[in-house]
């Protein structure tokens, strides 16, 4: 009896060893949530896991929130049939979670899928691709949370009528081509997806969007990959803040990771494994905190991590873009200009940034993740 106490005693502290040391490897995010091999059971747990600019997620969970399970990958832009993807997000009153059901969905959006506020689009425990035709749009929305999708392929698309939250039905001019953009939005969290291979940029933070997270995704195979603020002209993006996460960018990228006009970005822990013409780049002024990044360059000739745009003498005169305990592979050179800038977050969207050196183990999983019901993601 004493040997099998002895066994069962020792077999518990390597079980607690081998917990502690994978949830060690995760950064703040995943330990949250990615541990619970009841995450399927208790999915609202994920909104509380999210940290900088977009806060918690508080009100996307409770009583009164409606589950929805996605179980048709057809797509009608004007009178979408419940069960599929457009039907929850777009027509389905009030706060909704959405699921997909388990196994592979391809979903090809015949116009830009238009999300409404207080959604929460869940792709774990499934293996959901938006992909080959529209993308998806947040458009004076907020509290929205877009996790776990592979969104790839996306084309500009003709004129077309399509259904906006509220149920009206409107003409839409053609599309560009992005992924997922936001327009006139706040509060929005973007976590876990894989976005690859569009026709125009992969995330879009735009008209005056604010209060956002970006974290834990994998970017590869695009040039434009992610812009903050709409133009040059368009000063309602001073109000923009951003946090960039522990995301993986790369490989085969080659611009805009990411590009701010006006606003801020706080860019932390993420993983650049290569680029062609910048890493971090702007214009009119944008302040950037870059803390404790990754970055390594594709070449000697691609080694400025920064850009200033226009070229030129004055360009990156009113930047401020600071970079603190980042760390810099083959050749990668960051120029620093202005003030030192702090994250500046309150107490509920504070985290802490980790080492550099720690970058390539907490972005090891950056991505939409393989979740299987009743184990740990």
């Amino acid at each position: 009896n004493a040997a099998e106490n002895l066994k069962r005693t020792s077999f518990s502290i390597l079980l607690l060893l081998s917990t502690r040391h994978v949830t060690s490897s995760m950064n703040v995010i995943d330990r949250c949530w990615r541990d619970q091999s009841n995450w399927d059971i208790d999915r609202q747990r994920l909104v509380v896991c999210s940290v900088g600019l977009a806060r918690k997620m508080q009100q996307n969970r409770g009583r009164g929130v409606t589950a929805y399970t996605v179980t048709d990958p057809s797509d009608d832009p004007v009178r979408p049939k419940p069960g599929t993807l457009r039907y929850g997000a777009t027509v389905l009153p009030g706060r909704v979670w959405i699921t997909f059901q388990p196994g592979n969905m391809h979903i090809r959006l015949a116009q830009p899928l238009f999300v409404k506020s207080f959604t929460v689009i869940d792709g774990r425990g499934a293996d959901v691709h938006v992909a080959g035709g529209a993308g998806i749009v947040l458009y004076e929305v907020s509290n929205v949370v877009i996790h776990g999708l592979h969104v790839h392929g996306v084309r500009a698309q003709p004129p077309g009528q399509v259904v906006r939250p509220g149920g009206a039905v409107q003409n839409m001019d053609a599309s560009a081509g992005d992924a997922i953009r936001l327009l006139s939005s706040s509060k929005v969290w973007i976590d876990h997806n894989t976005l690859a291979r569009c026709e125009d940029g992969l995330l879009d933070v735009t008209l005056g969007s604010t209060d956002v997270t970006v974290s834990n995704n994998w970017f590869h195979d695009h040039d434009k990959v992610m812009l903050l603020g709409h133009n040059d002209q368009h000063v309602a993006d001073r109000r923009m803040r951003v946090t960039v996460a522990f995301n993986r960018f790369g490989p085969n990228v080659n611009q805009r990771m990411p590009r701010i006009r006006h606003g801020y970005a706080h860019v932390v822990n993420n993983f650049y494994d290569g680029w062609r013409e910048y890493a971090i780049g702007g214009s009119m002024g944008p302040t950037v905190k870059s803390q404790g990044n990754l970055f390594i360059a594709s070449t000697p000739d691609s080694a400025n991590v920064t850009r200033r745009t226009p070229v030129g003498h004055a360009a990156g005169k009113d930047w401020h873009c600071h970079s603190s305990g980042d760390s810099f592979e083959n050749g990668a050179v960051f120029k620093q200009t202005g003030s030192r800038v702090r994250p500046n977050y309150n107490r509920h969207q504070a985290f802490s940034a980790v080492s550099a050196g720690e970058v390539r183990s907490l972005t090891k999983d950056a991505g939409a993740l393989r979740c299987f019901p009743g184990a740990a993601c």
